[in-house]
């Protein structure tokens, strides 16, 4: 078998509609999608020379989107979640950013009851989020998932930001019983 190639000259032109749709049907939150293939791109820059060739150039970047968006899950869930994914692998602190790069490997590693589990975490994320009031699911996803600077969030949504850590404190007690009851 022909080993491949890697080209990210055309990294946008082929996959990138293909990695939106995969993404989007996965985290249904357009802005979020279109991030995650953004990230999915520049990891796979930074670990070009970790592409062996055995696998298409679209199934290992799909390997690499997989693991950016179970991370989105797990950053969204908790900062347990971060620490478990940390756990184990380096203690070297200067490669501690690299770590998803450096991992990517094969794309079928992931059983099917682990793929089942994260699809059914994202679905019991979803539902938990959309019970939310609508200003506490904002400030949440603005907080949690999109890290936006306290200061930016103030003067977007026009809080203080003291009003802003009572919301996410709230919108995350909120997050965790829902969770505790609908997915553990």
């Amino acid at each position: 078998m022909p080993k491949h190639e890697i080209n990210p000259n055309k990294w946008i032109e082929l996959y990138s509609d293909y990695l939106f749709n995969y993404t989007i049907s996965r985290v249904n939150d357009r802005e979020m999608a279109q991030d995650l293939v953004s990230e999915t791109f520049l990891a796979g820059l930074k670990s070009m020379k970790n592409f062996k060739g055995d696998a298409s150039e679209r199934t290992w970047l799909i390997s690499i989107l997989k693991r950016k968006i179970i991370d989105y899950y797990r950053k969204i869930n908790s900062n347990k979640g971060k620490a478990e994914v940390r756990i184990g692998y380096n203690d070297d602190a200067e490669s501690e950013g690299d770590w998803l790069e450096e991992r990517v490997a094969d794309p079928f590693d992931k059983t099917a009851e682990d793929t089942l589990q994260n699809e059914e975490l994202g679905d019991a994320i979803h539902n938990c989020l959309s019970k939310l009031p609508q200003k506490q699911a904002d400030v949440f996803k603005m907080k949690t998932i999109l890290n936006y600077e306290t200061e930016v969030i103030c003067n977007e949504l026009n809080i203080t930001a003291s009003n802003l850590w009572v919301i996410v404190h709230r919108a995350r007690t909120a997050m965790a019983d829902c969770l505790e009851k609908n997915w553990l």
